[in-house]
């Protein structure tokens, strides 16, 4: 983990947030490699579930929605975690993680009795603040109360009849949302595992109540194929069935789909069946245009997290490999870094090195470079030697190096380096474009 951790920021994968006054507890900023990684991560699952699907449609919903939501939808009394407070330190937990009962912080075993915290973050609409209310929330918009949304869930709901007739679909179709979401939560950490801000990437999938135990089979089959292609080790996955006292208010069946990190096997992804307990909380039903039939439609949830996604990629690319890759004499005493993302995540598709820093070659390849650019996220490196260069973009996982010697300046050709296998080949310049099309 910490070896992750210390690439992830020397490399401005990920950092921590509001460093320069001491950090924010918990907050991570992404930075240039780091979003492009996360904006890869999207893009790949929009693909795969929305592009690609003719029954799954996309929506872009509110942060900021009205608090009579969480009333109807069982957030405002039931989205709570039990919390315990130290009495010797003051330190608090949630209650299930103290697995020894006894305080991380001091090793003492005394605690407070449980209390419920609602997790979601309170704010005020418009200039004038109200004074505090505890939930259950009863008022409206009109007190200026309202929250910051702890799931993209209820956007997809409240807007579920909207979007179903203007977009033409019929029972069973989904609608996919990706967006950020705030918990308030007790005890966050483990680097971006658990954060108070945060993304998630969700389909609701409306079905018939007769056949939400075959639309959940194949919703979970479609999981383990997003977990093969985005890169996640298959070995280090575990399904398990949440017991009915640990599932969410909502839910009849979930299963928990979680990742073995170094700090333990934990949540990475959920799949729930939610019932038709949304919509019908809502007041929203569906009319079926072909028979007439109104009904309620049930729901079955993918639900995965931006932020978990990466790290478990992360955590499964990341390789060390004794030197020799390179052709250092130095290099050949040191353990080298390979990040080993699908080609199709990773922040960099290709890298243009120019042999030296002579000008007729930092001239050819700078050109090479803006011209793949209108078409892939490129990198342009001219400092250090070129086993030193190639050693930078293996450990953020670039899939090609091309290099520009002085032949081509005679031959118009480049040297094109795969960064697992480290074959090398000659390709003329007009032929680069084409050949990262198709190995991309």
């Amino acid at each position: 983990m910490d070896k992750v951790v210390n690439l992830a920021k020397r490399r401005g994968l990920v950092f921590s947030g509001s460093e320069i006054y001491g950090g924010l507890a918990n907050s991570y900023d992404f930075g240039p490699l780091g979003v492009e990684l996360k904006n890869n991560i999207k893009k790949l699952w929009w693909r795969m579930f929305v592009q690609e699907r003719s029954d799954v449609v996309g929506l872009d919903s509110g942060i900021i929605l009205s608090a009579k939501v969480w009333e109807r939808s069982g957030h405002l009394k039931n989205f709570n975690d039990e919390l315990v407070e130290c009495k010797s330190c003051h330190e608090r937990y949630k209650a299930g993680d103290l697995k020894k009962k006894v305080c991380p912080s001091c090793g003492k075993d005394e605690f407070t009795k449980t209390r419920a915290f609602n997790t979601m973050f309170k704010t005020n609409l418009g200039p004038v603040a109200t004074p505090t209310q505890s939930p259950p929330y009863q008022g409206g918009e009109e007190e200026g109360v309202v929250y910051l949304r702890p799931e993209t869930a209820q956007g997809i709901f409240v807007d579920f009849k909207t979007v179903q007739e203007t977009s033409r679909q019929r029972v069973p179709f989904g609608i996919a949302q990706i967006g950020k979401v705030f918990r308030n939560e007790i005890t966050p950490g483990n680097f971006i595992f658990r954060t108070r801000e945060f993304e998630q990437m969700e389909i609701e999938y409306f079905v018939r109540e007769e056949n939400w135990k075959k639309h959940f089979d194949e919703w979970e089959s479609e999981m383990k194929r997003w977990i093969e292609a985005v890169g996640i080790d298959k070995k280090r996955v575990k399904y398990v069935d949440v017991p009915d006292s640990e599932r969410a208010h909502y839910s009849k069946k979930t299963i928990d789909i979680e990742f073995e990190f170094p700090f333990g096997q934990s949540e990475l992804y959920g799949l729930a069946y939610r019932t038709d307990f949304d919509l019908k909380a809502h007041g929203l039903d569906y009319r079926d245009p072909a028979t007439g039939d109104r009904f309620v439609p049930h729901v079955i949830e993918p639900s995965l997290g931006v932020e978990r996604t990466v790290l478990a990629v992360l955590l499964s690319c990341y390789d060390e490999v004794a030197g020799g890759r390179t052709t250092t004499t130095a290099a050949a005493k040191e353990k080298e870094i390979v990040l080993r993302l699908p080609r199709s995540i990773a922040p960099i598709k290709a890298a243009v090195l120019p042999l030296s820093k002579k000008k007729e070659l930092t001239e050819a390849a700078r050109a090479i470079r803006d011209k793949l650019a209108k078409r892939f996220m490129t990198d342009y490196d001219e400092t250090g030697s070129i086993g030193r260069r190639y050693r930078r973009q293996d450990e953020v996982g670039t899939p090609f190096c091309i290099t520009v010697d002085f032949d081509t300046l005679n031959d118009n050709q480049v040297t094109i380096r795969e960064r697992d296998t480290m074959e090398q080949k000659r390709l003329g310049i007009e032929e680069v474009e084409d050949y990262l099309l198709a190995n991309l």
